[in-house]
């Protein structure tokens, strides 16, 4: 199967401008994700998919390969549709799986990719997965930048949003507080079909897209991960993610 992973990045973020080269112990963040996801042995290869310049020539002044896609894209999703079929037809070779790793995930370790891409290849019906793990603090499942989710018996997920679900305030003490982890494969029919499909209300109302596949009743598989991570979507979050980088296990490999 021919799997790659492309990192969206852009740098007109509204909660934090220019942040994909932001600098994280001397290295843009983007920097950090690239080559941690090269990382994975599962992979056949890594782009960045981006519409501006002063990213898509840092990538490519390390070696790396980049995309250069429109400035009109409001979800990552449609800006790594538009990548993917840039890069089969510049490459003549069609892509089974495209992960998505956001740009903003500087920790992201490239086990994470085997985590999420291992269901698809053993279950072919299953389309989409992502990464979940848990939220350590009521302080992070009470942060709206921190996309919580509720699944069914089975891994699914039942439903995805920025307040604080399940409830706390019925008399239950412990409750699973789990965070929506951006690595996330798509099936390449799967995700040309989902950028077809307008928002949907609960997508719109929860600012979380992958709403939109559960409001016409598809599957996301959650996928259990104990690794660490801590997305990047604040001047505050980035100061927390320099202090995590000083003691990353693997910073040291390729720094």
């Amino acid at each position: 199967m021919n799997i790659i992973s492309i990192i969206p990045a852009r740098m007109g973020s509204s909660r934090f401008p220019n942040k994909p080269m932001a600098d994280i112990l001397g290295m843009p963040m983007i920097g950090h994700v690239y080559k941690r996801v090269k990382m994975s042995k599962l992979l056949d290869e890594v782009y960045v998919a981006t519409c501006d310049e002063v990213i898509y020539d840092y990538i490519v002044s390390i070696g790396g390969k980049a995309v250069m896609t429109s400035d009109c894209h409001e979800r990552c999703s449609d800006r790594c549709a538009e990548a993917m079929l840039k890069i089969e037809k510049e490459t003549n070779q069609r892509v089974d799986i495209m992960v998505m790793v956001q740009g903003d995930e500087p920790l992201t370790f490239p086990e994470m990719i085997d985590e999420a891409v291992s269901p698809m290849l053993k279950d072919k019906s299953i389309k989409i997965t992502n990464l979940v793990a848990d939220l350590e603090t009521i302080e992070e499942f009470n942060d709206p930048n921190e996309v919580k989710v509720v699944t069914d018996l089975e891994g699914n997920a039942i439903y995805f949003s920025r307040e604080p679900i399940p409830s706390r305030k019925k008399g239950v003490d412990s409750v699973p507080m789990k965070k929506q982890v951006c690595v996330i494969p798509f099936e390449r029919d799967f995700l040309l079909k989902y950028n077809e499909i307008e928002p949907t209300p609960l997508e719109i109302i929860e600012s979380v897209d992958m709403m939109r596949i559960i409001e016409h009743g598809m599957k996301v598989k959650m996928v259990p991960t104990a690794y660490k991570t801590k997305a990047v979507d604040t001047p505050e979050d980035l100061e927390r993610v320099v202090e995590m980088m000083k003691n990353d296990s693997l910073f040291e490999s390729y720094r």
